[in-house]
């Protein structure tokens, strides 16, 4: 059950490693290289496999999800400069374009689910059209959602596109999610796998407990005819399956942000508006230590609850399949 954490930026890759220490996210190692230099072969073993791993936020979802930290995905939130106003919107031409360099790397080792998500931007789309194509000529299946951070209680936007690519090996009962599929198990010759220095032999692999389950799942129960209902209480309910689950209390959300610090915001295509942030995150000062650092690793990570959202209906998906598939989730 070891998971396998890509992220070349050195703050990012610390905070990694902290939070596996404390039983945050899955126990793993971290590995700081350019994803360029990573091999498919150095990836056997490893249950679970997260690119452009930023503070582990898919890590994080996942479990809060109810997904095991023993059951095999591949994660990765691609850099979304190429396709951002931010980013000079330089698309595909962009060194930072780095879809194909980890697409080689599913391609080889064909994990049975594979998920990230990019900027929801004209450009955003246009990158999620390559994303497709390539995923399903390597025989994945592949499904796509354009979702706000509001619409899971958060006092803003940041508007992505997730998607998910499940292998046609896995849904039609010839696969398994057992491991990394067909990635090479030998080291080129002369290698050693687990020698320092090839990045797989480093790391924190204590194995901790896990977060505690959060008091309020922005989850729905589905009625008998399999519609959503959307009445939201905190009274448990059960689904269709049997699952029993807490809806959400606009209240609890609603809390979250009443000790929030509201900062004026420039726009370049409107008026200035007023964001909230995290209490004690701001004002920005020179010198500060590690606050660059850490407003780099929150401007960067995905949302927490949009992600936990969006693996919680990938795992009702592949429940849906249980009669065709190895494993249960």
């Amino acid at each position: 059950m070891t998971a396998f954490y890509n992220e070349p930026d050195p703050y990012a890759a610390a905070w990694l490693r902290n939070l596996i220490a404390a039983g945050h996210i899955a126990p793993g190692i971290v590995d700081e290289r350019p994803i360029q230099e990573i091999e498919a072969w150095e990836l056997v073993g490893f249950t679970q496999c997260h690119f452009f791993a930023g503070i582990g936020v898919w890590s994080h979802a996942l479990r809060r999800a109810g997904w095991p930290d023993d059951q095999p995905i591949w994660t990765g939130s691609c850099p979304c400069q190429p396709f951002s106003a931010a980013g000079q919107r330089k698309g595909i031409s962009d060194e930072r374009h780095l879809w194909p360099t980890w697409f080689k790397l599913i391609d080889q080792c064909k994990p049975p689910i594979v998920v990230g998500e990019q900027v929801a931007s004209k450009d955003g789309l246009g990158w999620l059209d390559l994303v497709s194509t390539d995923l399903e000529t390597s025989d994945y299946a592949v499904a796509a959602a354009d979702l706000c951070a509001a619409g899971f209680g958060g006092a803003h936007i940041r508007q992505r596109l997730y998607f998910v690519g499940l292998a046609d090996a896995l849904r039609n009962g010839t696969g398994s999610i057992t491991g990394n599929g067909n990635c090479p198990q030998a080291a080129p010759q002369g290698i050693d796998r687990n020698s320092p220095g090839t990045g797989i032999a480093n790391g924190n692999n204590d194995p901790t407990s896990g977060l505690a389950d959060d008091d309020c799942t922005r989850s729905f129960p589905r009625d008998g005819n399999g519609a959503t209902s959307r009445q939201g209480n905190s009274t448990p309910s059960t689904s269709s399956n049997g699952e029993s689950r807490n809806l959400c209390d606009q209240r609890q959300i609603a809390k979250r942000w009443l000790d929030a610090d509201w900062l004026l915001c420039r726009n370049p295509v409107g008026e200035p508006s007023w964001r909230p942030v995290e209490p004690g995150t701001f004002p920005l000062d020179n010198a500060v230590a590690g606050r660059m650092g850490l407003l780099r690793a929150y401007g960067n990570a995905l949302d927490a609850e949009t992600a936990t959202g969006f693996c919680k209906v990938i795992r009702e998906i592949i429940n849906d399949l249980r009669p065709v598939m190895e494993f249960d989730l």
